[in-house]
């Protein structure tokens, strides 16, 4: 927590201050910017039950369960971003004063960093990316309208010295949308200091960046001062020194680096979905998700909720209490499977890779070695899939292609970098798709798994994805039958025509059809993978959804292992997790071990613990 010192240095206040308030600057001392100092203004909106909410808020969710050192709150990381937006308005006001920044845009800005994560739930992005969505389907809320919600709050509950046009701004500010109000279209720059739609270079990702890395022990080379001095405004747009492209290409990477090691760890991922688990168990009693529509109930929303579930002894919560259990005995959702995807096969992903279809498909019949008994059980309530998408701050572009630089020699014009300007090395490709299947219950895993990848191998990929065979490239091979080893033969060849019917395998399994396995019309959809659906509407119609320009192939020659060219390619399994289709996880914790987990089951009475006492086994 930020130890508070005071100042009796004065500070300018507003023009309208009333005599006698505070005129002592406030300073804070954190761990990432050292110093941070507040005017009594700005402390006049720190000093709310708003504000003080985000101290009981983790700003990396559930990560504390997986990194002790991310302890942190939403509470500094918003003194940091006030503080950062404070220090890059000044440095634009002074280095630039044709500009025509005045102290009252400087502390619009100030307060738009303090304020913009006032709307963040419990856990952060868990509240909002994954329990809202699923409690509230089709709702469209994010914790940016929380956020404005709970500023507009704040102003009406302690009347702080603002006037209605202030706060405009500053919810536009912390919008990052310059149409909302006169001032963006005359400074438009201001508009990308706190929330930079454009490229997304902005002080909030300067500290959570920097603060982050802290807190999980990395040692970042990120150097905001730098950065922020090197910070420019021509033709309206915040730009850099070219100097400092390689700084901000590794703030991109840094970006992409945590969300792959630390915000989407795969035990992170599975603690979140039992937290969301747990809180859905509670939500028909508890109402949680109504709340966010209603500022004075989503006040007192905090991490503190499981909590608060954890010590109530109403019977309707107990679903919920069991969850929670399992979190702190860490038997945890387990990690079944997992691949990553090119960008483009997002939404074949998405859509074929669900519980549904992998209940499914472990239901079909097609799959040998699996447990009968587990398949009989499974349901979709046991599985649980992940897709992530992975990419430095602008989806599968470079992000580098949004921001302008300036040079020593020009310092007034502003232009775009080519990879000759700044590297060769940088990765042509900037966003991938991660997907993890889970499951719910360790006896379901190894039938989860090999449901799951049925289903692989009956989804084409993209051009340049490896086969499941050897992982040979997609588009190029030279066999080893030709005589001449210069010609190279095109496996796959894209055709506008209709993808043939690939030919059937003689086992079950290997041959990533269930064409043979297809159920009953009027059980569940089809999947198979070949000939066109019967005519008529019915789940018996439905396909596997695929690329819309599929892959087709050669039937030219055979490769060394006698593997036909003409063969549907598939993705290869994941050789680092596989199992047998029959193999059950060990829980390490199935058995309650606490006195009240044991309370609630049926004759739930332990056994007398055994002492060893100078070799002999005492009761």
């Amino acid at each position: 927590m930020p130890r508070v010192i005071r100042s009796s240095k004065p500070h300018v206040m507003a023009e309208n201050a009333e005599p006698g308030s505070l005129t002592r600057v406030r300073k804070f001392k954190d761990w990432v910017h050292d110093y941070v100092s507040f005017s009594p203004w700005i402390c006049s909106f720190i000093d709310t039950k708003h504000f003080q909410r985000l101290r009981s808020v983790k700003q990396l969710g559930v990560s504390y369960f997986v990194f002790p050192g991310a302890a942190h709150n939403r509470f500094e990381h918003c003194l940091g971003v006030g503080h950062l937006a404070r220090l890059m308005a000044m440095h634009l006001k002074t280095s630039q004063p044709q500009l025509g920044i005045t102290d009252q845009h400087v502390k619009c800005v100030e307060l738009a960093g303090l304020c913009h994560d006032l709307g963040h739930g419990p856990w952060s992005h868990l509240w909002d990316g994954v329990f809202i969505p699923t409690a509230l389907p089709g709702k469209r809320w994010k914790h940016e309208d929380a956020s404005e919600m709970m500023f507009d709050d704040l102003v009406e509950t302690y009347r702080p010295e603002i006037t209605p046009e202030e706060v405009i701004v500053v919810k536009a500010l912390i919008a990052g949308d310059r149409t909302r109000c006169p001032l963006g279209a005359e400074k438009p720059f201001l508009f990308e200091i706190v929330a930079n739609a454009r490229n997304g270079l902005d002080v909030d990702k300067f500290d959570y960046i920097a603060r982050d890395c802290h807190a999980v022990g990395d040692r970042g080379n990120l150097s905001i001062s730098r950065l922020i001095s090197s910070a420019r405004v021509i033709d309206n747009k915040i730009c850099y020194d070219i100097k400092d492209a390689n700084q901000i290409y590794e703030l991109y990477y840094t970006r992409f680096s945590l969300h792959k090691r630390v915000y989407n760890h795969k035990t992170t991922k599975a603690i979140e979905y039992m937290v969301t688990d747990a809180l859905l168990a509670a939500e028909p009693y508890l109402k949680l998700a109504s709340l966010v529509d209603k500022p004075d109930r989503y006040v007192f929303l905090t991490d503190n909720l499981l909590n608060k579930i954890q010590e109530s002894t109403e019977k309707e919560l107990e679903p919920a209490r069991a969850i929670i259990e399992r979190i702190h005995t860490r038997d945890l959702y387990r990690l079944v499977d997992y691949k990553v995807f090119l960008h483009a096969d997002l939404d074949m992903v998405r859509q074929n890779v669900t519980p549904a279809r992998i209940v499914e498909v472990a239901k079909s019949g097609s799959l040998e070695g699996v447990d009968e008994e587990l398949v009989v059980q499974l349901t979709e309530e046991y599985v649980a899939v992940n897709v992530s998408v992975l990419h430095y701050g602008k989806g599968p572009r470079n992000p580098l292609d949004d921001v302008t630089f300036y040079s020593k020699q020009q310092p007034d014009v502003g232009r775009k970098a080519d990879r000759s300007d700044i590297s060769l090395l940088m990765p042509s490709v900037f966003a991938e798709v991660w997907l993890r299947v889970y499951t719910k219950d360790c006896q379901f895993f190894g039938l989860i798994q090999a449901a799951y990848r049925q289903i692989l191998k009956m989804l084409q990929p993209s051009e340049g994805v490896a086969t499941s065979d050897e992982q040979q490239p997609a588009d190029e091979v030279a066999p080893e039958e030709l005589d001449d080893p210069e010609v190279m033969v095109k496996l796959w060849t894209p055709l506008d025509s209709p993808l043939s019917t690939p030919p059937t395998s003689s086992r079950k399994a290997s041959g990533g059809l269930l064409a043979e396995h297809r159920p009953s019309p009027g059980v569940g959809p089809s999947l198979s993978t070949g000939s066109p659906p019967a005519p008529g509407p019915g789940p018996g119609s439905e396909q596997l959804h695929r690329p819309s320009t599929p892959l087709a192939s050669n039937t030219i020659g055979t490769n060394r292992r006698g593997r036909t060219f003409g063969r549907t390619p598939s993705f290869s399994d994941n050789a680092f997790t596989t199992v047998p289709p029959n193999f059950r996880d060990v829980s390490p914790s199935r058995k309650p071990r606490s006195k009240r987990a044991r309370e609630g089951e049926e004759g739930g009475s332990m056994p007398a613990k055994k002492s060893r006492i100078d070799g002999v086994e005492t009761s």
